[in-house]
């Protein structure tokens, strides 16, 4: 009971927190947006745009009045959801994002997912092995795939496995063949499953595979290091060789004490990963033609579309602000120290 009033205490501190945190976001992005582009409305309009289109932009946006109207305006738009229409397709600017963002947030998942298999067998695995030919292989791998580009990751795994040896689709969500399964949560996979439409969730599944393999297999390295040192710090600790005198036999001691302990680091670091993944589907899904909010940022970017790419900046910092709540949260269940420790504080 009084761990529940600690957690709940440690909870209260972080939603607060991280509330403020959003708004700090909301108030840099407005300034940021202000500083690079002073007269914004005349760039959505166009340069052959007429003076009536700009002078309409500028009533819509509140470009006229004070800087502290804009920023009120500014700030009730992104926390109602009500972000104005898209100069370039005439659509409600909030449905087009929430349309994109699921088929993003399929992508992460199952990118993040690979990420975690991976980073945890070889993380334990080097850990294990350290300072044998074992370890050194891996370090080199993690270190030599975080290190490399995602546009450069991307066109590799194209050329290798749909153009070299052509095993997989190069892009796209399905097959244009198929009809899309009814939509029920956003995220085609699973829609597909869901419909029981095996032919979509075959074709959904090869055409995630390889964008997903390239997000994680830049980012695995992460998760790998992590779980490397949280294996080497307990490895030779006093409460496993404690263990070991006790008769407990290797296997048990190096599951239940060692690995146990790296799981909880790299489960905290995969949440984070989460937000950092975010940024990288811009290269990603536009290399593949995945159909995601990374791609309708870069379209965006493209276009000088300045009213979508605002919120799309917005929606990828609160991802990380989101992702790093939840990895404070894991780690404090994880580990109820932490929760604890920040109640006795306060005391």
């Amino acid at each position: 009971m009084v761990y529940l009033k600690d957690f709940l205490y440690f909870l209260g501190k972080r939603v607060l927190s991280t509330i403020a945190i959003m708004i700090g976001v909301v108030f840099i992005v407005f300034l940021i947006s202000h500083l690079l582009n002073p007269d914004p409305a005349a760039l959505w309009a166009g340069a052959k745009a007429r003076v009536t289109t700009v002078a309409a932009i500028e009533a819509q946006y509140h470009l006229k009045d004070p800087l502290s109207v804009q920023l009120y305006y500014f700030v009730v738009s992104i926390f109602t959801g009500k972000l104005g229409t898209d100069p370039v397709t005439g659509q409600s600017i909030a449905s087009e994002i929430w349309s994109y963002a699921p088929n993003t947030v399929e992508l992460v998942i199952a990118a993040l997912i690979i990420t975690i298999l991976m980073g945890i067998v070889l993380g334990y695995i080097a850990g294990m092995h350290f300072s044998t030919k074992v370890d050194s292989v891996i370090r080199v791998l993690y270190l030599g795939t975080w290190a490399t580009p995602y546009y450069l990751g991307a066109i590799g795994a194209i050329l290798l496995f749909a153009v070299a040896v052509p095993i997989l689709p190069s892009g796209g969500m399905y097959s244009l063949a198929l009809t899309p399964p009814p939509h029920i949560t956003g995220i085609f996979v699973l829609d597909s499953l869901l419909a029981l439409n095996w032919p979509d969730f075959v074709s959904g599944i090869q055409h995630l595979i390889l964008p997903a393999l390239v997000l994680a297999l830049l980012d695995f390295g992460i998760i790998t290091r992590v779980t490397r040192s949280s294996v080497l710090e307990v490895r030779w600790s006093t409460h496993v060789k404690s263990a070991r005198a006790r008769g407990v036999p290797d296997g048990e001691a190096n599951r239940k004490h060692i690995l146990r302990n790296g799981l909880i680091d790299a489960t905290t670091v995969s949440a984070v990963m989460f937000g950092w993944m975010l940024s990288g589907t811009v290269i990603v899904e536009e290399i593949f033609n995945w159909p995601g909010i990374g791609q309708f940022a870069y379209n965006s970017i493209l276009n000088y579309d300045y009213p979508v790419l605002v919120p799309i900046v917005i929606f990828f910092t609160f991802g990380v602000v989101i992702a790093n709540f939840g990895a404070d949260v894991i780690y404090s269940l994880l580990d109820p120290r932490i929760a604890l420790g920040s109640a006795s504080s306060q005391g």
